[in-house]
């Protein structure tokens, strides 16, 4: 019977609470906007940090887990900095390099323990012609470990088998963009398409993968739905082999060779395109390796072998993605975290503002709060009644901010193609931290009223 006394007594209290609140409608407004941007801030801040935590391990699994990626580098496109350093890039170009080939990924395998799978690739722009439709396209030429890699999974069709990859068939495994644009009411499977001079056969359709603008193509992230997959030995044999020493080569790109004893001792091109000066027969091998512990030592193997089998010519890098996009996690999450702790501060100042405003309403209020303890009503009764207004108000705001904040990380993805996703826990923490902030500052100007005279309250005009 108490209990439901003391019940009815606290809900008749929230009653006269939520009275005072609707009363006041504008001023309870202004009150709550602190509460209300503070908790909107929170929330789109914390979704952009887990927008780009997301889009971080989505391109840890488009690059492939511990993988190693080792591209040429030009040495005729300069790469030193000052007199010193460009004398030092032109006395290197003069030595000879075979550059990136099919036997430096050969000895890799053979040599490193730690690498498990091993994937060269070569691409080259070119165009697909089918039934008088004409586009660019990207033709890569690949191992069958590729699709492992890189983790791309085929829908339709299947991938190439070892003697289509030992004896360069002519078939294809095609993106779904492309599927799309020249087969539209046509099953791919089968059919032949011309890439640049020759004819492949599709055999195998990827599944579509979303690859974001902000993807880096330099970690090795490719739009794998526009691209189209061939043996390699297929692009070398029957496309083009960069590492074969043509006359035509020789006369378009401008090229000299040096020989001594019956041995090429030196290559250099002037003029002519990238494509023409670029002697390397590879454009990228890719190293797996078993553990993320292997990846610093693997790398330090790899350096030495190709240092030495490129005779100590710097023509080539090597580049480790995954820790490289777990070093831009680290800094993007120190970012996130400034960026919660500055929006944070306004849920402060609302409360802040909730403390100011209940104040003077103490202040408006002290011949009602006279009547009320002169009826009956008890220092706790004052107490709760002031703390419940605090609470109501922040409660509400907390309430609009959520949707505020909803709508501005929907606005934020929408207006500068940044991935935002909203999070269960940055609600409740935004949400939990504004009704503790209600409370902790109504307490004050609640305790403020409870302390009142009842008689000196009565006189108060």
């Amino acid at each position: 019977m108490q209990k439901n006394i003391t019940l009815e007594r606290y809900l008749q209290l929230i009653s006269i609470a939520l009275d005072a609140v609707l009363a006041n409608k504008f001023r309870s407004v202004l009150t709550a906007l602190g509460i209300i941007f503070g908790v909107a801030a929170v929330i789109a801040m914390m979704a952009i940090g887990n927008g780009a935590r997301q889009e971080i391990l989505n391109q840890i699994k488009m690059v492939g887990v511990n993988n190693i990626i080792i591209t040429p580098v030009m040495l005729n496109e300069g790469n030193g900095n000052g007199e010193n350093g460009e004398a030092e890039g032109q006395s290197m170009s003069k030595k000879y390099t075979p550059g990136l080939s099919l036997k430096d990924a050969q000895a890799i395998r053979e040599i490193i323990p730690t690498v498990t799978r091993i994937s060269p690739q070569v691409t080259y722009e070119t165009y697909i012609i089918k039934d008088g439709k004409r586009s660019p396209a990207t033709l890569n030429g690949v191992s069958d470990e590729f699709f492992e890699v890189f983790n791309l999974q085929v829908e339709e069709g299947k991938l190439f088998d070892e003697y289509q990859l030992k004896n360069g068939g002519p078939v294809c495994v095609i993106g779904s963009s492309i599927a799309a644009r020249f087969f539209p009411n046509e099953d791919p499977l089968g059919k032949t398409i011309k890439c640049g001079h020759i004819w492949l056969k599709v055999i195998g359709i990827l599944e579509d993968r979303f690859v974001s603008d902000n993807s880096n193509s330099n970690l090795g992230i490719a739009n794998s739905n526009q691209n189209i997959y061939a043996p390699l030995q297929t692009v070398l044999l029957r496309y083009k082999d960069r590492a074969l020493i043509t006359g035509r080569s020789l006369l378009s790109g401008g090229s000299s060779i040096t020989i001594r004893g019956g041995m090429v001792t030196s290559f250099s091109s002037s003029g002519g395109s990238d494509e023409e000066n670029n002697y390397n027969q590879l454009d990228k091998i890719v190293v797996q390796v078993d553990e993320t512990e292997d990846l610093a030592a693997t790398t330090k193997a790899l350096k030495k072998i190709l240092t030495r089998r490129h005779q100590n010519v710097p023509d080539f890098e090597i580049k480790v993605p995954e820790l490289l996009l777990k070093q831009e996690q680290r800094t993007k999450d120190v970012f996130n975290i400034v960026l919660g702790a500055i929006a944070s501060i306004s849920l402060i100042v609302g409360g802040i503002g909730i403390m100011n405003i209940m104040l003077a309403s103490v202040m408006e209020r002290i011949r009602e709060i006279g009547v009320r303890m002169a009826t009956g009503a008890r220092k706790s009764d004052i107490v709760f009644q002031f703390l419940a207004e605090a609470t109501l108000i922040s409660i509400t705001g907390g309430i609009i901010g959520i949707l505020l904040g909803f709508a501005l990380s929907k606005i934020i993805m929408r207006a500068t193609d940044i991935l935002t996703i909203v999070s269960p826990i940055s609600i409740i923490i935004s949400f939990g931290v504004s009704v503790f902030v209600g409370i902790l500052f109504g307490y004050m100007p609640a305790k403020k009223a409870a302390e009142q005279d009842p008689v000196e309250s009565l006189r108060h005009d």
